[in-house]
């Protein structure tokens, strides 16, 4: 039995990430106010159907009072054999002769359980006809009757058909939830996998958890799973091509932008899916420049030429040669600005300020500060730990730092202060101290700092609960506007 059939949530207490939707339910039955008619939304692999079977135990067995009874009606659920429950795949009964067929069956009563439960699959599959006929069921349906539907796309539901339903909308699923559930089946099964390599499992599957136990269950005969072999397994994800041609567009580098989706697609990588890879993270960069306080103006033009060649690629030939053309047009079309953080600069790179009368100074009295990253045959000697040599190297330090998101995050962050072997940089966001504090970020910098000051130093990473004000930060460390022009 493959891992994800043998796992499946049985209870509602099973169920992973969808606390808002079991809540509810759950009170429902306790309560004795369960409807006749539920709409379950999602993305694929969220948990959609098996919370429908769920609530269809608990819908077929309540009031009866025999538990051996019970047990049998839930047995006959999950082996798929009880004749009062009908599960029924949309995409392939689109027709309203199959509703109807449907409609004639609803009319008897139920044969072995208190009632009798319709689930019905990608429901925004049906026809309009189909649609027509579900509606005056759902509106007058036998005491006895109850129906589940489940959907990948609630826009195509009808407004009229929703407003019968109880909606429920189900969440991708957080990655810390998906890699708790799978470290748990690996502790049951004996696989023996490694932290990370269950990181990018739950990473890879984007919020669905049938998809990671399934990648699981394909891995599971090796003696170990490692980051390296997941890595095999899913191929290559793009996400090093996505900063690739990110930084193409910007230097209008028309042949490593063809370069870039030629390599991809002989990745196996479909160029929808790429294309959707740029979107993620021209949105996250977006979602910077917001919290920046800076114009989102570029990302939305970059953003909507992008969407657009999404929808001609799922009615093109040549999906990739559209996925060009788009990228093409973005790198000579100088009417469409590249976002500050995408961009490369043609300018030359930011120089580290000094003051004017440093400046008049002769080469021979300049402080080790003044080039903290100097490097020279014979021995450099360190200079000293203090805050102000720390923030003039900083910016130099930064420059090493990969990869570019990371730099972003670590940009977005400020150095407050210097205690024993310590270096505390405050953030003015969550999200990008997490980026930080989750990768190996922290120890490069350490690294960095140990090679310019010659000392073991820790990397202390906070937050400031107060925003940060603009003429508060320092040019040099966290004008994102200028630094991100080193990111690509």
């Amino acid at each position: 039995m493959s891992l994800y059939r043998k796992y499946r949530p049985a209870k509602f207490a099973d169920v992973y990430g969808q606390e808002h939707v079991v809540t509810t339910l759950e009170n429902a039955t306790e309560n004795g106010t369960l409807v006749h008619a539920y709409l379950f939304s999602g993305s694929r692999g969220t948990g959609k159907t098996s919370v429908a079977r769920i609530l269809a135990k608990t819908i077929m067995t309540q009031g009866i009072a025999d538990k051996a009874v019970c047990k049998q009606i839930e047995k006959g659920i999950e082996e798929g054999s009880i004749v009062d429950l009908l599960e029924i795949d949309a995409a392939s009964n689109t027709g309203v002769d199959n509703i109807r067929d449907l409609i004639e069956k609803i009319q008897f009563s139920p044969v072995a359980a208190a009632a009798k439960v319709y689930i019905i699959d990608e429901v925004h599959m049906l026809s309009k006809g189909a649609f027509n006929a579900l509606l005056k069921t759902l509106e007058e349906p036998p005491a006895y009757a109850y129906f589940i539907l489940a959907t990948t796309e609630l826009n195509k539901i009808p407004a009229t058909i929703r407003s019968r339903c109880q909606c429920f909308p189900f969440r991708r699923i957080r990655e810390e939830d998906i890699i708790r559930r799978l470290q748990f089946i690996a502790d049951s099964e004996r696989i023996v996998i490694d932290r990370e390599a269950l990181r990018l499992i739950a990473h890879a599957c984007e919020g669905g958890m049938r998809d990671a136990i399934s990648l699981l269950d394909q891995m599971r005969s090796l003696p170990k799973i490692t980051l390296d072999e997941v890595g095999l397994r899913l191929g290559t994800t793009g996400s090093e091509a996505v900063q690739t041609v990110l930084k193409a567009v910007a230097e209008q580098s028309a042949p490593e932008i063809i370069e870039t989706v030629r390599s991809i697609e002989e990745s196996g990588i479909a160029p929808e899916v790429f294309a959707r890879q740029i979107l993620t993270a021209l949105r996250e960069d977006m979602h910077a420049a917001v919290e920046a306080h800076e114009s989102s103006a570029p990302h939305v033009a970059i953003l909507d030429t992008l969407l657009g060649a999404i929808r001609d690629m799922r009615s093109s030939p040549v999906p990739g040669l559209v996925l060009e053309a788009a990228l093409l047009s973005l790198a000579q079309d100088r009417d469409v600005p590249a976002p500050p953080r995408i961009a490369v600069k043609a300018a030359e790179p930011p120089v580290v300020k000094k003051e004017p009368a440093k400046k008049t100074e002769p080469a021979e009295a300049r402080t080790v500060k003044d080039a903290p990253v100097a490097k020279s045959a014979g021995t450099v000697e360190a200079p000293e730990l203090s805050l102000e040599n720390l923030l003039d190297a900083w910016p130099s330090l930064l420059k090493d730092v990969a990869p570019a998101s990371v730099k972003m995050s670590l940009k977005n962050g400020r150095v407050t202060g210097i205690g024993g072997d310590s270096v505390t940089v405050q953030f003015s966001s969550a999200f990008h101290r997490d980026r930080v504090k989750e990768t190996n970020a922290s120890r490069g910098i350490e690294e960095l700092l140990q090679r310019i000051f010659k000392k073991n130093l820790k990397l202390h990473c906070t937050i400031d609960d107060a925003a940060i004000p603009g003429d508060a930060r320092s040019d040099e460390l966290v004008n994102v506007a200028e630094a991100a022009a080193e990111l690509f």
